[in-house]
């Protein structure tokens, strides 16, 4: 079921949503860096033919990357808890639901913003965002009214 937040709610979980993107990005890259291990091991593997294959490391590394998978798939399902929508997590990017003028539209921030400053349709992305201005506070609402 979508959630729906008004301004001053979406703004209340700033500080814990952005700390669970902080460790999903941290996530993230160490999943990144282990998984270019192993294909940096992977090449120096083919290119000494296959005669030096470390499998102590190999395994380690497929551990390591395996975990990272699974940690951050669980820091992604946390973010998702708070009922926002992840974009794009190498820039922190969230939306939130909402209505303005009885339509669907985003709030929309991305980590490191103080406030959530800006809006969008639905289909327009983060190109499309708005700079929040007094219409729009005026005529927003977390939930649809009757």
């Amino acid at each position: 079921m979508q959630q729906y937040f008004s301004i001053p709610e979406a703004e209340a979980l700033l500080p814990e949503v952005g700390d669970a993107i902080r460790q999903a990005m941290e996530r993230k890259s160490s999943y990144e860096e282990a998984d270019s291990a192993i294909g940096a091991e992977a090449q120096r593997i083919l290119f000494s033919g296959g005669a030096m294959v470390d499998q102590a490391r190999m395994e380690s590394l497929k551990n390591l990357r395996d975990s990272s998978a699974n940690e951050l798939k669980v820091a992604i399902e946390h973010i998702l808890s708070f009922g926002c929508e992840l974009k794009d997590l190498d820039i922190g990017l969230i939306d939130f639901r909402t209505f303005y003028r009885r339509q669907e539209v985003y709030l929309c921030w991305k980590l490191g913003e103080p406030a959530i400053d800006y809006w969008h349709g639905l289909e327009e992305g983060f190109r499309g965002r708005k700079k929040i201005d007094e219409d729009f506070r005026r005529n927003h609402r977390g939930m649809l009214p009757a």
